[in-house]
């Protein structure tokens, strides 16, 4: 039984656990006088010496706040795969508790009261946590900006996740939320296609921002046996966008970038490529590239000027 128990919590276990698989008192005194356990919370052991791994950390932090008890916020993130864009310090475990529990303060451990904690926690995943969508809008709470709560949405969208209509419906059950409206233009434009914050990023502040036409999002085309998507498409005008969401590619995706984009340029397309610094930095000079290179190939629209741009004329 305490074998089973082990296997499941990663090694860590509970005085009371203990004792009620057989283990005595004074057996417990002397496996930790040994050092063959160690305590990691009040009442709550790592069954084995050395280093204590993070995941048997969760666990500790788990049985330390007792019954009903989930990983919630930044360590669900942890948990899911979503904390790389946003990762809280790795000492620091959130835990989400029935609104009606009493938790006695426990070092390294934030406790969150939730009148839903039935609802928000995931009904199979070991170790106890938030529901993926759940975690996502906590963290869009806990961030710094909206741009923030952007990435964390759409992280969780392209890593497979969650989809932007499950992330819909989680938030029209809380009754608060910060950037609610917002967030919800966020998510249809996630649903449209945009696939990164940065994507998220050209699409208002270059294309909506300046009054340029809308372009298709994540365009499948196939050369040969080849597939590709392009981020941004204006098929009429024959003109790709592709955002670069890293510093830099390593050598063999720079060379297969070149070749796309040789290739469309054979093909009478115009492909133009940017990083975040452009957009996020330089987003009217985007604009007016992108504006000069349509109205070339055809656009009669008239691009207008967002509160950033210069005085001097396009």
């Amino acid at each position: 039984m305490i074998d089973d128990i082990l296997r499941t919590q990663c090694g860590a276990l509970t005085r009371a656990q203990a004792l009620a698989g057989g283990v005595t008192r004074g057996a417990i005194r002397h496996h930790l006088a040994a050092g063959r356990w160690q305590r990691v919370f009040a009442g709550v052991y790592a069954t084995f010496s050395g280093p204590v791994p993070r995941q048997t950390t969760l666990w500790a932090a788990l049985l330390a706040a007792g019954p009903g008890a989930m990983l919630s916020h930044w360590s669900a993130a942890e948990v899911a795969g979503l904390a790389d864009a946003h990762r809280a310090p790795a000492q620091v475990v959130h835990v989400t508790v029935p609104a009606t529990r009493k938790v006695r303060r426990v070092p390294g451990v934030i406790v969150h009261r939730s009148r839903d904690a039935r609802r928000l926690r995931h009904p199979t995943v070991l170790p106890p946590q938030t529901r993926v969508e759940e975690t996502v809008l906590d963290l869009s709470q806990l961030v710094a900006g909206l741009e923030d709560a952007y990435a964390v949405m759409a992280r969780a969208v392209n890593a497979g996740l969650s989809t932007p209509e499950r992330l819909l419906a989680a938030m029209a059950k809380r009754p608060r939320m910060r950037w609610r409206r917002l967030l919800r233009e966020g998510l249809g434009d996630v649903a449209a296609g945009c696939r990164s914050v940065l994507e998220l990023s050209y699409l208002r502040k270059v294309e909506r921002g300046h009054g340029l036409p809308t372009g298709d999002r994540q365009v499948r085309v196939t050369r040969g046996r080849r597939r590709n998507y392009l981020d941004v498409r204006y098929r009429q005008y024959r003109t790709s966008v592709e955002l670069d969401g890293e510093a830099a590619h390593p050598r063999h995706e720079r060379f297969r970038d070149m070749r796309r984009d040789n290739a469309r340029v054979a093909e009478g397309d115009a492909p133009l490529r940017y990083g975040m610094a452009d957009v996020e930095q330089r987003p009217c000079e985007v604009a007016m590239q992108v504006a000069q290179v349509l109205r070339r190939a055809g656009w009669r629209g008239t691009p207008r000027r967002c509160p950033r741009c210069p005085t001097s004329p396009w």
